[in-house]
């Protein structure tokens, strides 16, 4: 059976290109903001691995990170960001607050595919 990822973008175009890379691996359901997708997920349905961009109207992956790790049923998803935000202080809060990877866009396929496999080990 294949894991099922869910994808956290305001661009649905992230969205669609991911899939087209990924989806002879994994299922993937897209979100186009962070609000919907963590309902979704606090209503019980179950993903191994989440994929959010950071920057994103209403709520940005920090928040998001932080509303995850602090619910008994989701804190052990692992999540990766993608963003086009190329700050250190940014990837060290995200990875000190729990984030499995941080990936800058532009992203090479490969290297997303190689690092959700590596998360999901």
């Amino acid at each position: 059976m294949k894991k099922k990822i869910v994808i956290i973008d305001d661009k649905p175009a992230i969205g669609q290109l991911i899939t087209l890379y990924l989806n002879a691996d994994y299922d993937f359901r897209f979100f186009n903001n962070a609000l919907d997708a963590y309902n979704w997920l606090k209503d019980g349905n179950g993903v191994d691995l989440i994929l959010s961009d950071y920057t994103m109207p209403e709520m940005n992956g920090y928040d998001l990170l932080l509303m995850i790790k602090q619910n008994e049923f989701l804190k052990d998803i692992p999540v990766i960001f993608l963003s086009g935000e190329d700050n250190s202080n940014t990837r060290i809060n995200l990875l000190e607050a729990g984030a499995e990877d941080f990936i800058l866009k532009p992203f090479n396929p490969l290297e997303l595919k190689l690092r959700i496999k590596k998360a999901l080990k």
